[in-house]
């Protein structure tokens, strides 16, 4: 395993990301999955586990919680969380009004049966407010080492610049991976220059990198897949094509897969300190050991450009994912 240091803490390059383990938009994981699935991350020499409260709606950091209970040593686990978001029966909206923001973690304290939080995470940027207001409220967390590190997800260069007016940012967690790099252009650049480390989400592309999936796939109701316009034709056919051409080069090149290929490429991004992948089950867990001990020279990162460039001919983001505007 590789490590990197966040505010002090030594914290493992890949981290289990437990959206899937809420049980409400990637089908149905049982909980007995999601607790031996938290715990297997130590055999695989990971500590970090992000959640947040909208996974499962507050489901996933329930199972966390459960799981260090019985695992017995809480300093073992490297937890991030977040806050931020609401939801209710019109959608979920982005909300980091300091009353909510406080009661949230209040509530995750309370979900994940701990007393503080490694990292904590402004999930979305709430467009109704300045971005000061919600890092006053972090920064008084931290201050009062209620959480050990202040972090942002989905933030751009000009959010993150007006948070640290307010308070010390050090992490920020954007979506990155071989087919999703809008962050190349301004938020990595200052990320590495202000030293904020970037924990990337998505990795696998919502498990499009992972290798399994074929034409002929159908997600179960319910699946936030079934929504992605990265799968739907004619889209799909070429991100499926590009996977499968990816897949042959990591094999013939490195005797690896393309999963194995998809997080080798977050980690050898200049700037990149951890990337997060979810499971549900613990065997899943098993690729860790295929990703160490490689890495990805300046000619293997272009031929994965192209790829990516003649097979992907309409390419689009994760925008679907943003969170609407509190009215």
């Amino acid at each position: 395993m590789e490590f990197f240091a966040l505010n002090g803490a030594q914290v493992s390059r890949i981290g289990l990301g437990t959206w899937a383990l809420g049980g409400s938009e990637w089908g149905t994981v049982s909980d007995q999955d999601a607790i031996d699935t938290c715990l297997a991350v130590f055999e695989h020499g990971v500590n970090l586990i992000d959640t947040a409260p909208i996974y499962g709606r507050g489901r996933a950091e329930e199972l966390i919680g459960e799981a260090m209970q019985k695992h017995g040593d809480r300093e073992k686990f490297y937890i991030a969380t977040k806050a931020g978001l609401e939801w209710n029966e019109k959608g979920v909206f982005a909300n980091s009004s300091p009353d909510r923001l406080r009661r949230e973690f209040d509530d995750s304290l309370r979900r994940l049966n701990t007393d503080y939080v490694d990292l904590y995470q402004i999930h979305w940027p709430d467009t109704t407010l300045p971005v000061e207001r919600a890092a006053e409220v972090l920064l008084d967390l931290y201050e009062q080492k209620k959480i050990r590190a202040i972090g942002v997800s989905n933030f751009s260069a000009a959010d993150m610049a007006a948070f640290r007016r307010a308070a010390p940012l050090h992490s920020n967690q954007p979506p990155y991976n071989i087919f999703e790099r809008a962050i190349d252009d301004e938020v990595l650049p200052y990320c590495r220059e202000h030293s904020i480390a970037v924990l990337t989400y998505s990795s696998l592309c919502r498990s499009l990198l992972g290798g399994r999936l074929s034409r002929d796939t159908q997600f179960g109701e319910g699946d936030i897949r079934g929504v992605d316009p990265k799968f739907q034709p004619p889209r799909f056919g070429q991100y499926l094509d590009a996977v499968a051409q990816l897949d042959a080069f990591a094999r013939g090149n490195y005797g690896k897969s393309v999963l194995d290929l998809a997080i080798r490429w977050v980690l050898d991004r200049p700037g990149v300190s951890a990337a997060l992948w979810g499971a549900k089950r613990p065997d899943q867990l098993g690729a860790v050991k295929e990703i160490f001990g490689w890495r990805l020279d300046d000619s293997a990162m272009r031929e994965i450009d192209r790829i990516v460039r003649e097979s992907v001919t309409d390419p689009v983001g994760p925008e679907y994912l943003t969170p609407d505007i509190r009215i």
